[in-house]
């Protein structure tokens, strides 16, 4: 029972990176998404620090063990980072997460885990309203422009560029947990595979800022980036209860975590000021339903 309470922290955490990633992400700015790789660096480096300060074990080769999953999840996210530049958050993010379906799909194929007949339909309720919700938002956007008969605009419409960003972060994503799936607890522990990843991101960030900041000789103002330092913060506490929860049920921590976008969705609505329909409620509960059913019901 202990991943599902790990997998709502996780839930929270990244809903919140969600939405502070979109806030941070400005269109005008072609190295934003370098920069928020800087600011979630800095934050997961100086939490992987503190933990080898304090006691916990790690050793270098741990990064080394835990790569393919940490290659996997960072490239994910700067696809992401990106794709936030050029469509809204209410669409990205579900596209994003249906990762959980593809990490879920691998395990049962590859792995051989299997979910009982009322996990398997917890499962299909979240995916579905994972789904469902992505379509029904492409079509809100679509009938509003016509409404309005706005010309399109390349940087904010479903064409295939603007929509590819996200669809790679899902497969990525996807390929990620399952790497996961293989490396927890049979070849690297939670911690060790946190603070590996954590010190990976680090390492990019430095590579980001020589990039950014010493090579193409970009202005960085600290102070101007909170969004993105709110976003590094919720994406770390985010990650670090992820691994718990993956390594102890990854079968079916995977889609309960990766429906985090349904309430991605709700804060888009209530502080980037747009509005929810029927539908909208209608399928964050179907969600919502079926991480109570996977809550009461674990194996």
């Amino acid at each position: 029972m202990t991943w599902f309470w790990f997998s709502m922290l996780a839930l929270l955490g990244w809903s919140g990176s969600d939405l502070f990633s979109k806030m941070g992400s400005k269109p005008s700015d072609k190295y934003s998404h370098w920069k928020m790789v800087m600011a979630v660096g800095l934050v997961m480096g100086v939490h992987a620090i503190y933990l080898l300060a304090t006691g916990t074990p790690f050793s270098p080769r741990d990064i080394i063990t835990y790569l393919p999953a940490s290659f996997l999840y960072i490239l994910a996210m700067i696809f992401g980072y990106v794709g936030l530049r050029y469509i809204e958050l209410s669409i990205s993010s579900p596209i994003c997460n249906s990762s959980g379906a593809v990490a879920a799909l691998l395990c049962f194929v590859f792995l051989k885990q299997t979910m009982n007949g009322i996990q398997f339909f917890a499962v299909f309720l979240i995916c579905l309203a994972v789904f469902l919700l992505s379509l029904l938002e492409k079509r809100r956007d679509d009938q509003l422009r016509r409404e309005a008969a706005l010309s399109p605009d390349k940087k904010y419409t479903r064409s295939i560029v603007a929509v590819l960003f996200p669809i790679l972060y899902c497969i990525i994503d996807g390929l990620g947990t399952f790497a996961d799936a293989l490396l927890l607890d049979t070849v690297i522990a939670e911690e060790q595979a946190n603070m590996a990843y954590e010190f990976t991101f680090l390492f990019l960030a430095i590579c980001a800022f020589v990039y950014v900041v010493i090579v193409k000789k970009q202005k960085l103002v600290v102070w101007d980036e909170k969004p993105k330092m709110a976003a590094a913060l919720c994406e770390t506490v985010g990650q670090y209860f992820y691994v718990f929860a993956i390594g102890a049920n990854p079968i079916i921590a995977a889609p309960v975590i990766s429906s985090y976008c349904l309430l991605s969705v709700v804060w888009s609505r209530l502080f980037l000021k747009e509005k929810l329909t029927a539908k909208h409620y209608a399928l964050i509960a179907m969600a919502g339903v079926g991480m109570a059913i996977l809550g009461f019901f674990d194996a």
